[in-house]
């Protein structure tokens, strides 16, 4: 990695961090309302495994599900706006290797998520009780899954070339996959074409994985959880430098 690598890459994170209170303060506001609205609610009234709080279980989801929003918001709202500004072909100018320019994007969307994992869970520890089973899974699943939504997010933004398109992307597929993760509910609460469909969502391993760090319970096993997540990430990455090496609507 040389300086090119690096320049992009501290472009990237300028960016959103130029713009905190909309990319940091912004998602905390409405992941506590959420946190809120659901915890208080539903807290006293729902039991999802024995011995853990409706907050307990709630918490983590809330936090990933911040975390694979804001990664893909990230990436994919970069590449986009180049394009449409036209600054893209000072970037692709440069000498940078497609791995270069595809690592860049995608770990300041990683930073940018686990940022906003932080500040969400640091806050939500001053209200609700949390506890925390093992360090390493919760590690793991944040690096595992922030690096999936930020390689989707830049697959996304070769592939959109004007911000409807890539509010297509928004609004029919990340709402979609996180908002059915299981990040609210437990998969087992499901009916069984759901709990089905369910499996297919590679956002509910993500969030089931990285709940299993803190209350150490889970619908699936965390090893499972692990293949699928890190085996969907490097398809991901493997298609979107398969296609940033190609040029397709990259290159003109």
């Amino acid at each position: 990695m040389g300086v090119g690598f690096a320049t992009l890459f501290g472009k990237e994170v300028l960016r959103f961090w130029k713009v905190s209170f909309q990319t940091l303060l912004a998602p905390l506001v409405s992941t506590l309302l959420y946190l809120v609205v659901f915890a208080q609610v539903l807290g006293q009234r729902i039991s999802v495994y024995p011995g853990v709080g409706y907050a307990e279980f709630l918490v983590p989801g809330l936090v990933m599900m911040a975390m694979l929003q804001n990664a893909f918001a990230n990436s994919s709202s970069s590449l986009v706006q180049s394009k449409i500004t036209g600054n893209l072909v000072f970037v692709l100018l440069a000498p940078l290797s497609e791995m270069e320019f595809f690592l860049a994007y995608v770990l300041a969307a990683m930073l940018r998520g686990l940022l906003v994992g932080s500040v969400v869970l640091i806050t939500a520890g001053f209200f609700f009780p949390l506890q925390i089973h093992s360090l390493l899974w919760i590690l793991v699943f944040c690096l595992l899954a922030t690096g999936l939504s930020g390689a989707l997010g830049v697959l996304a933004g070769v592939w959109a070339e004007k911000f409807d398109q890539m509010a297509a992307w928004q609004n029919f597929l990340i709402l979609p996959l996180t908002f059915l993760s299981g990040a609210f509910y437990s998969l087992h609460s499901l009916p069984p074409l759901w709990h089905f469909i369910s499996r297919f969502n590679p956002f509910f391993y993500a969030i089931d994985g990285f709940r299993y760090g803190f209350i150490g319970a889970s619908d699936v096993s965390p090893w499972e959880s692990l293949l699928i997540v890190g085996s969907t990430c490097l398809a991901l990455s493997w298609v979107t430098l398969a296609l940033l090496r190609s040029g397709w609507r990259v290159r003109p």
